[in-house]
């Protein structure tokens, strides 16, 4: 009887836990930028201080690449896009990979941050070509 009454009267299905329909890569590249920034920074500065801030901000901005990649990965994309955009998985792999141990948190140069822009540029391509369609 107990379990009767806590059912829930409908039962309602979406593919996130709130169903805004809200994407944008522009949340993942804003960070991007964020960590080549800190990156230029990190190499114009010798303070310690300001050098040991620069590596944890940069870590944490690199995190949230990583979070906003899943999310459309994970939410956004269905297997029609990659039936459409086969290079799909191994983008987003490559991107993941760049904003992780491999790129934005595990080293401070440049040019890791502008091939991590690259992939976000290619996955913001397809994105968009998805949204129009």
């Amino acid at each position: 009887m107990l379990a009767r009454l806590l059912r829930p009267g409908h039962v309602a299905s979406a593919h996130c836990d709130l169903p805004c329909g809200i994407y944008d890569p522009a949340q993942a590249r804003i960070e991007a930028e964020s960590v080549k920034a800190i990156m230029t920074k990190y190499a114009d500065n010798d303070d310690p201080v300001f050098r040991a801030r620069a590596l944890n901000i940069k870590e944490e901005r690199a995190e949230l690449v990583k979070h906003h990649l899943w999310v459309l990965w994970t939410d956004y994309f269905k297997p029609p896009h990659l039936e459409q955009y086969p290079q799909l998985h191994q983008l987003f792999w490559e991107a993941t990979k760049l904003a992780g141990a491999a790129g934005g948190k595990g080293t401070v140069e440049v040019a890791k941050a502008e091939e991590l822009l690259g992939k976000i540029d290619e996955i913001s391509k397809i994105f968009w070509e998805t949204k129009a369609a």
